[in-house]
């Protein structure tokens, strides 16, 4: 019998989480974008930053998601690492709204929320226009429906204490007060935390327990605080093989906590018996009594707000040592990341959402052009160098590039596709084709790149003659124009398309697209005057025609971010 208890234990956590999953992920469709302004407005100092992470958490549910959410902004130079670690701090405030959330389980039937929510939930998933707030209904049912599951288990089990007499016998040898007690179950509180990935959970299972009198409050405080360092383990995990920026914010979110668990250990009593005065609650109050249950639900969350919002308070002042701290502990690694393939911002993170996981796919986009623009870079320089071991060691960089593009391609668009299997709305269905495009149109920009390098690499393997100064002149200019494409193609990626005039780019590609015919033209004439031999012709017009085909990919690139059509340029439309 005992082990069908433990069965329905585990069966509402995992309906728990699955609704607060589910809640989160909807309140994010609807209003990411809107957050995202809110954390790149509010940042300006560590109050306003503070206030930021406390106004995203309570509104996605989700500290995770917010410190994910905060991670790319760091990683995009939108925010500094002392914003980050403030925005942090807010977030640990904004996540303690779910355990009073939870409470009010204790102060009603649920049912009377529950099954209304169903219903209402699947006629709006239906209507599809109102899907997102249909997933958002039925994420509140599930989680009410766990945490109602979980709370009768509860009561079930001590009301009838002779067919569990086993299972509770071993929660009374751990209700004992002492120090190896209490460290048992805050390291019980970390690693069930670890465990599910999900605070909430345990917060949910914590507050079940006590409130049923399985559990004494104060096991119950220690699990309460071994879920708030719990939490910030899995961001570290998650960022493990994320960028020194990544790893230093999800540090600092482990630094916080922790120092706020060790103080609270040393002035537990004195805090929690003032948590207690405030919200009216006798520690000596016996399962039996009236209002046993609510009043133990409700300390436990007024506990879990009073800890977070007065460790913020405390160490918001310190934040600028908080930064110092792990930027000394968390050191960059000393290999060029450039030079080795390795996706920067799209991370195996946890309680991941379509909205966040698209943003990490923009930021990854961005960094894929921006290395592009590098790759090109290279081409250009070995264009005029002259030592033959510097020419091989540049080609061998050009070669590594172009498998690195290869490679982004591949893992942005596997990354993407998995994204596509979620609840997607109209506008990111949209957003995934066009990013879909742009990585099929960046690895083109890569591929362009290496035929010029392999054109000029086969000019200096042939023994070809030397390219005239006129030749020089001419592939100079028409690579200047093409380097001055793809700073404004990076200018596009690192912005705000609202703010980016496309006329630029595609006026550039015009430009090109004239010279390349001009030269042209003039080559022909210069081979029929005997100007250089026919072969050397051939070369110099593969360096000029591969950079007009590199300069297509760059406006097919802009085209796919802009959502525009080129042909509405050619009919001026943009004008």
């Amino acid at each position: 019998m005992s082990f069908w208890v433990i069965f329905r234990l585990l069966g509402s956590l995992a309906l728990l989480m699955f609704g607060m999953k589910s809640m989160s992920e909807a309140l994010q469709k609807m209003a990411g974008p809107q957050l995202r302004h809110v954390l790149a407005t509010m940042t300006s100092n560590r109050f306003t930053s503070m206030i930021a992470g406390i106004i995203v958490t309570a509104t996605v549910q989700s500290s995770t998601a917010t410190a994910l959410m905060t991670v790319s902004f760091v990683n995009a130079g939108l925010l500094t690492l002392l914003q980050a670690v403030a925005v942090i701090m807010g977030a640990h405030i904004g996540t303690t709204i779910t355990a009073w959330m939870m409470s009010l389980g204790f102060a009603f039937n649920m049912a009377v929320v529950i099954y209304p929510a169903f219903f209402l939930g699947i006629v709006l998933i239906y209507m599809k226009s109102r899907r997102t707030m249909g997933d958002f209904l039925f994420g509140l049912a599930f989680l009410f429906l766990g945490l109602s599951t979980l709370t009768s288990t509860g009561f079930g089990l001590m009301e009838d204490k002779v067919a569990h007499a086993a299972l509770i016998q071993s929660f009374e040898g751990l209700n004992e007060t002492h120090f190896w007690n209490s460290l048992f179950f805050l390291l019980i509180g970390i690693t069930l935390t670890l465990c599910a990935q999900s605070s909430a959970a345990i917060m949910a299972m914590t507050m079940t327990l006590c409130a049923t009198g399985v559990l004494h409050i104060e096991p119950g405080i220690m699990l309460v605080l071994g879920q708030n360092v719990g939490t910030t383990i899995t961001a570290n995990i998650a960022a493990a093989t994320a960028n020194v920026q990544a790893r230093r914010a999800a540090f600092a979110h482990f630094v916080v906590n922790a120092v706020g668990v060790t103080w609270a250990l040393i002035l537990l009593r004195p805090f929690f018996g003032l948590v207690c005065q405030l919200v009216d609650y006798d520690p000596q109050m016996s399962y039996t009594d009236p209002g046993f249950a609510l009043h133990t639900a409700v300390v436990l969350a007024a506990f879990h707000t009073s800890f977070n919002v007065a460790n913020t308070l405390l160490l918001i002042g310190f934040a600028q040592y908080i930064e110092r701290f792990v930027c000394w502990v968390v050191q960059p690694k000393s290999v060029d990341e450039e030079e080795e393939f390795r996706l920067h911002f799209i991370q195996s993170g946890i309680m991941k959402t379509p909205e966040l996981s698209v943003l990490e796919a923009q930021k990854e986009i961005r960094s894929f052009s921006n290395r592009m623009q590098r790759m090109f870079g290279m081409v250009r320089e070995l264009l005029t160098e002259k030592n033959e071991q510097q020419f091989a060691q540049q080609y061998a960089r050009i070669e590594k590039y172009e498998g690195i593009s290869d490679n982004m391609e591949i893992e942005i668009a596997k990354y993407l596709d998995q994204v596509s299997d979620a609840h997607l709305s109209d506008d990111t269905k949209a957003k995934i084709r066009a990013m879909l495009r742009e990585i099929s149109e960046l690895e083109s920009i890569g591929d362009s790149c290496y035929h010029i390098a392999r054109t000029i690499n086969r000019k200096v393997q042939g023994k070809q003659d030397h390219f005239n100064e006129k030749q020089y002149e001419h592939i100079h200019q028409m690579m200047e124009l093409t380097d001055q494409a793809l700073s404004q193609m990076n200018a596009l990626m690192g912005g705000r398309k609202e703010a980016y005039d496309v006329n630029r780019s595609f006026n550039i590609e015009h430009e090109i697209n004239n010279y390349r015919n001009q030269l042209k033209s003039q080559n022909i004439n210069d081979i029929n005057n005997h100007a250089y031999t026919y072969a050397v012709g051939t070369i110099y017009m593969d360096i000029i025609n591969e950079c007009e085909k590199l300069g297509d990919y760059v406006v097919n690139v802009v085209e796919a971010r802009m959502g525009h059509d080129k042909k509405m340029y050619d009919k001026g439309k943009f004008f």
